[in-house]
This record gives C-alpha cells, sequence and structure tokens, in this order.
C-alpha cells in the first residue's frame, strides 16, 4: 500500500475494505487475516476486541479489564474513548450489529 507521511491512501484503504466485504465466511476472513497479518498484529486485534466488548457490557472497572485480557490500561483507555467519543464509531456498528444477530 501506499504510504503518505504514514498514512495509507484513501484508495488503497478502500480497496482493503472492499477486499473484507468480499468475504463470506468466518473461514474466510480468518484465512485472509491470517496472511495479511503477523500473529502478533492478530493478538492486538483480538485484544483490543475484548476490551471493547468487555467496556460495552460495563460490568468491569478499566483495571479489570486490563487484568481480564492481558491489555495495558492505556489500550483499554484508548478503545473506551474511540468506543464513546470518536466519529469513526466502527466498534459501536460491529457491537450494536453483534447485538442483533
Amino acid at each position: 500500500m501506499a504510504l503518505n507521511d504514514g498514512k495509507i491512501s484513501k484508495q488503497d484503504s478502500d480497496a482493503l475494505a472492499e477486499a473484507l466485504l468480499g468475504l463470506e465466511t468466518i473461514e474466510e476472513v480468518k484465512a485472509f487475516l491470517d496472511d495479511l497479518c503477523t500473529p502478533s498484529e492478530l493478538r492486538a486485534f483480538a485484544e483490543r476486541f475484548k476490551v471493547a466488548r468487555l467496556l460495552d457490557a460495563g460490568d468491569l472497572s478499566y483495571r479489570e479489564i486490563s487484568e481480564r485480557t492481558g491489555a495495558s490500561t492505556t489500550t483499554v483507555t484508548r478503545v473506551a474513548r474511540f468506543l464513546r467519543e470518536m466519529p469513526h464509531q466502527g466498534y459501536r456498528r460491529v457491537l450494536d450489529k453483534l447485538k442483533t444477530k
């Protein structure tokens, strides 16, 4: 992907999003992610998503979430900020979609 000041181009970002949208099964997504990401990147993604799910449930403190997931409290705080404040609302959209299934 073309990098511009540390950012990927819109065209490359859109191409990746289109590739993800084209996948139809969990197995296809997992295979693509296994090829695309390193094991540590996948662990980081999974960790942040688990943090988001636990934050959304609202039952645990940041420290408890950190202890349960192994994520730093900095990561928990960052995910919480994205979950509640950031304009993208990616976590929120996914969590809400999962609740309707």
